[in-house]
């Protein structure tokens, strides 16, 4: 009896530690301790299947195509049904909706010249919590590191145009630096170094500040070059600004000057080795800036760029995490533009040097011969609802468009409405395309508001 007594003694305490152990039954939650967000400025959907057709033609796929999870994402602001970038990405990035001009505050504040006059609170973004969370942090853009979109993640200010106010936000310890950023960011990659420096070092700023010098000596790295960029240290903070303002459309980048891939994949090198995870926000900025300019060229052109980035980041993280058991990437944008393709076109196949694709003139599918307007004359597929081009009077009043002309690199498409000078052409407010993949992407599907956005990363990433 008394080994029979023993023995049940044993088994319970067996049982008990079984009960008690972590590894078999209370396996930790699954989380996105890695997340990527990845934003193409103005890349509205008609601007995607543009650049599907001028890359990789129409039955081909980019990257972004190949994401498992979808959805569409309404853009609206508070005060308005077409969104301006800084609200639109501040709802991505805090869950509230602001007003135009407003980056990342409350629906009270609204843009003034002066923001001592604007009433709004703070609103805190997923790059903040992420950095309360002792996650490593990161930003890379093609446009200034302080322009709307960038500075929604780390900064809060009244006015998206008080640049110089938004890049001392980014400066530890400095006079008007944003504390819940608490040591700073790890790495910011962009341009716009003329809101860093003061107008003695050919910079924009009038307090006399050299925020990079100020930066330099709380530890941080500098580089303006690829060369500098690839020499980084992976150990220590990194402000790479390459361009006084926005950086080169891709079309016109020179080899010194790197590409958004190539940020991309230096931003996650500094980051991956961050043991709690990263939050990096890459944004394909001037994808917007082509397309006020009506240049569709260098709108797709940038395009491809933001969708090669997605596809290198997504093969470097799978070094490190194969399945992306740990890792969320989140593909969307901020708002649309008024591109659209025109007539019926055959099909085009791909844009090369010696075919213009989905830039040249609208070719009938039953004949190939050029489709003609009401006037007479050829018209180009992609054209915009509103912008600089826009002839007066018959279209027969001027020279008869050409393949040539229309694929050159500096061609701006015509416009149904002006609105005066180039760089002009407005904003559309059509819903945008999310895509998804890896940890908790599979809570994106359906129609969704852009503030919803923000609930369901910082769910995915525990935050």
């Amino acid at each position: 009896m008394r080994k029979m007594a023993g023995l049940a003694l044993m088994i319970g305490a067996a049982l008990a530690a079984g009960c008690n152990s972590t590894n078999d039954s209370n396996p930790p939650e699954p989380r996105a301790k890695n997340v990527i967000f990845f934003l193409g400025d103005g890349m509205g959907l008609n601007t995607l299947t543009a650049a599907r057709i001028y890359g990789v033609g129409e039955e081909g796929d980019l990257t972004i195509d190949t994401l498992p999870e979808t959805a569409f994402i309404k853009t609206y602001s508070h005060d308005a049904q077409v969104t301006d970038s800084a609200p639109s990405m501040a709802a991505y990035m805090t869950g509230v909706k602001s007003n135009n001009g407003v980056i990342s505050m409350d629906s009270d504040a609204t843009q003034e010249a002066d923001c001592n006059q604007s009433a709004g609170k703070p609103v805190t973004t997923l790059l903040e919590l992420a950095k309360a969370d002792g996650r490593g942090t990161g930003i890379v853009t093609s446009t200034r590191v302080t322009h709307a979109t960038p500075a929604a993640t780390y900064a809060h200010i009244c006015n998206r145009d008080l640049e110089a106010d938004i890049a001392a936000q980014l400066v530890p310890g400095g006079a008007g630096y944003n504390g819940a950023l608490k040591e700073g960011l790890d790495v910011v990659l962009g341009g716009g170094s003329s809101f860093f420096l003061p107008t003695a070092d050919k910079g924009t700023r009038t307090d006399g500040r050299n925020l990079v010098s100020e930066m330099q000596a709380k530890g941080y790295q500098f580089a303006s070059t690829l060369d500098e960029l690839n020499q980084a240290d992976a150990s220590k903070p990194l402000l790479g600004l390459f361009g006084s303002s926005h950086m080169k459309y891709d079309l016109d980048r020179p080899a010194s000057e790197p590409s958004l891939s190539q940020m991309t994949l230096a931003a996650i090198k500094q980051l991956q080795g961050k043991e709690k995870g990263y939050f990096l926000m890459v944004e394909g900025g001037r994808i917007d800036h082509a397309l006020h300019d009506t240049n569709a060229k260098r709108a797709l052109q940038d395009t491809i760029a933001f969708d090669d980035a997605i596809k290198a980041a997504i093969l470097e993280v799978k070094k490190t995490d194969p399945e992306l058991q740990n890792t969320l990437i989140v593909v969307t944008a901020d708002h649309d533009h008024t591109l659209v393709l025109n007539g019926y076109a055959k099909r085009t196949g791909k844009t090369t040097a010696s075919n213009p694709g989905v830039l040249g003139l609208v070719k009938n599918y039953t004949d190939g011969e050029p489709s003609k307007d009401a006037d007479g004359m050829p018209y180009t597929i992609i054209g915009f609802g509103n912008g600089y081009n826009r002839v007066e009077g018959p279209r027969s009043s001027v020279a008869a468009l050409d393949d040539a002309t229309v694929s050159a690199d500096d061609y701006h498409q015509e416009v149904v409405v002006s609105t005066g000078d180039i760089g002009n052409e407005t904003h559309g407010g059509t819903d945008v395309f999310l895509g998804a993949i890896g940890q908790g992407a599979d809570s994106f599907h359906g129609s969704l508001d852009n503030t919803a956005v923000f609930g369901k990363v910082k769910a995915a990433a525990k935050l």
